[in-house]
C-alpha cells in the first residue's frame, strides 16, 4: 500500500492556490482617497465592491501586506455557510429575538448573494450549494447533535435529521451514529473567490496595492513604509492579523486552524464513498473537523492543531508541524477508510480572529472616520459579504435593514495579557481533547470536562 502521507507540500500559503499569484505593485508615495481599506481579504474586497456598486465615483484604495487572499480568505475550508459568527442567545438578550432572527436570515441570504455575484462577475468560485452535513460518531456527540438541530430550528433554519442509514445514502462515513442536513451552505474554492473579487474591484476602478503592510491606522490616514494614504474614511479589515497593529495586540485572538488535501481521488473510489451532492461535512466533536469534496475531486479536511501561538504570533506562509499533517490524516482515515491509500498532497494552516466573547462585529465612527469589521470565529466566508454590504451602507450614511442588525456596533472586551492568554487557550484545548477521548469511550452525554471548558471560554453552544 502506498504511503498515504507521501511527501506533501507543507505551507506555501494553501492548497487553494494552484500557484502563488504575481504581486500587484506596492504603494510608492503618498496617496489621497475617499475610502482607504486595510486588508485585501473577503471583508475588504466585498466592502470595496459594494461601495463601487453604490457610487462608482468613489476613489477607493486597498492596502494589502502580501497579496489579495493571502490570509484566511485564501486558506479556509471553503464553507459558504449561514453559520452565525457569534452567540445568538447573548445578542437576543440585548437586542431582542426578532433582531437576531433577522441577522440569521441575512446570513442565509448572503450564501445566495455570493453565488449570484460570482456568476454575474464571471468569478469561477466552484460553488455548489449541496448544503451541510453534520455528523455524530458516538452517543455523546449524537445527543449534542440533536440539541444543535433543535437549536437551529429555533433560529429559523431548515434542518433535516437523518438516521445513520439515511446519512450513508449521502456519504458512507465510518462509525456514524446520526446526522443532520441543512441547505444553508455551498462548497466553494476560496482562493478563486478572493482572487476573482480582487480582479473585479480592480476592474471597477479600485486601487489595490500589495506588498504594502500598514504600520499604523489613525483618523484620516493609513501609514505604510512606502507611503501614506489619506482618506476621510479608513476601514480595518485585517481579521487574524489585527494584533500586529499598534494598540490592538489583545483585541482579537489569532486562532490557528490547519488543513490537508488529498491527491485527486479516482472515480471508482468516489463510487464507494458517495458525496455526489458536494455537501460540506462537519462533526459534533469538541475538537471538530470540517471537510469538503473539492472542485478537482480531492478531499480537503481541517481542524485544530496548535490552536494559538504565544504573543499572538502568526504562521510562516501557512507552514504546519509535520505531526499536524499526520493527525489530520489519521482523522480522515478514521472517517473515510476508503481513502487510506490515497496520498496526502498538501498541508497548511491559517489564522482566524476570535474576540473574547466569540462575537463578530463591525462599526464606523462617524467622528473619526475609522471603521472595522471582523472577529468571525471561523464562520467568515459568508459573514464577510454581509459585513461588506453593511460597512458600505454605513460609509454612505444609508439606514438599511443591514445597519440595524445586532452585530453592528458590537465591541468585545480584550483578551488577557500574556502569559495568561497562552496558558488559558492551550489548557482549554487540552481539555477539549480529553473530553473527546472521554466521550469516545461511549458515555451518553457531554463530558463534564468540556462543560467546564465551555463556561470558561464563554464559547457559544
Amino acid at each position: 500500500m502506498p504511503n498515504a502521507i507521501s511527501n506533501p507540500v507543507n505551507g506555501r500559503v494553501s492548497h487553494w492556490f494552484d500557484e502563488l499569484p504575481a504581486y500587484r505593485p506596492a504603494i510608492g508615495g503618498d496617496r489621497d482617497a475617499d475610502v482607504c481599506i486595510v486588508g485585501a481579504g473577503y471583508t475588504g474586497l466585498w466592502t470595496a465592491y459594494y461601495l463601487k456598486q453604490a457610487d462608482p465615483t468613489l476613489r477607493i484604495t486597498v492596502l494589502e501586506a502580501r497579496f489579495a487572499g493571502f490570509g484566511a480568505s485564501g486558506r479556509n475550508g471553503g464553507w459558504l455557510s449561514g453559520l452565525a459568527p457569534g452567540d445568538r442567545h447573548k445578542l437576543a438578550k440585548t437586542h431582542g429575538r426578532e433582531q437576531v432572527l433577522a441577522w440569521q436570515r441575512a446570513l442565509n441570504d448572503a450564501v445566495d448573494e455570493v453565488i449570484a455575484v460570482a456568476d454575474r462577475e464571471g468569478i469561477d468560485a466552484g460553488a455548489v450549494k449541496g448544503g451541510n452535513l453534520e455528523i455524530a460518531r458516538n452517543p455523546a456527540q449524537a445527543a449534542r447533535l440533536a440539541r444543535a438541530a433543535a437549536e437551529e430550528r429555533r433560529w429559523g433554519n431548515d434542518v433535516t435529521e437523518l438516521t445513520k442509514e439515511q446519512a450513508a445514502q449521502r456519504i458512507r462515513i465510518a462509525g456514524l451514529a446520526s446526522a443532520y442536513h441543512t441547505p444553508h451552505c455551498a462548497r466553494i474554492q476560496p482562493a478563486r473567490l478572493a482572487r476573482g473579487l480582487a480582479d473585479t474591484v480592480e476592474r471597477l476602478g479600485v486601487m489595490i496595492y500589495e506588498q504594502s503592510p500598514v504600520t499604523d491606522i489613525v483618523a484620516g490616514k493609513a501609514v505604510t513604509a512606502g507611503g501614506t494614504v489619506r482618506a476621510p474614511i479608513v476601514l480595518r479589515a485585517t481579521e487574524g492579523f489585527t494584533p500586529a497593529l499598534p494598540g490592538l495586540r489583545r483585541r482579537w485572538l489569532p486562532m490557528n486552524s490547519s488543513m490537508i488535501a488529498t491527491e485527486p481521488i479516482p472515480a471508482d473510489r468516489w463510487d464507494e464513498i458517495g458525496w455526489e451532492e458536494k455537501e460540506t461535512v462537519g462533526d459534533a466533536a469538541h475538537g471538530f473537523f470540517y471537510a469538503q469534496r473539492t472542485v478537482d475531486n480531492r478531499i480537503a479536511i481541517g481542524g485544530r492543531s496548535v490552536p494559538y501561538r504565544y504573543a499572538s504570533r502568526t504562521d510562516k506562509n501557512g507552514r504546519v508541524p509535520g505531526k499536524t499533517i499526520r493527525q489530520l490524516t489519521d482523522l480522515l482515515h478514521s472517517i473515510l477508510p476508503q481513502v487510506r491509500d490515497i496520498p496526502i498532497a498538501h498541508g497548511w494552516c491559517g489564522v482566524l480572529a476570535v474576540p473574547r466573547d466569540w462575537q463578530a462585529g463591525l462599526a464606523l465612527d462617524r467622528t473619526t472616520g475609522l471603521g472595522w469589521a471582523g472577529g468571525y470565529v471561523g464562520h467568515g466566508v459568508t459573514a464577510t459579504n454581509l459585513a461588506g454590504r453593511t460597512l458600505a451602507d454605513l460609509v454612505l450614511g444609508h439606514d438599511t435593514p443591514n445597519t440595524a442588525l445586532p452585530w453592528v456596533g458590537h465591541q468585545s472586551r480584550t483578551w488577557e495579557p500574556e502569559p495568561l492568554r497562552w496558558l488559558g487557550v492551550r489548557g482549554l484545548y487540552i481539555a477539549y481533547k480529553l473530553a473527546d477521548r472521554h466521550e469516545a469511550g461511549g458515555r451518553a452525554s457531554t463530558s463534564p470536562i468540556a462543560r467546564v471548558a465551555d463556561v470558561i471560554t464563554g464559547k457559544p453552544h
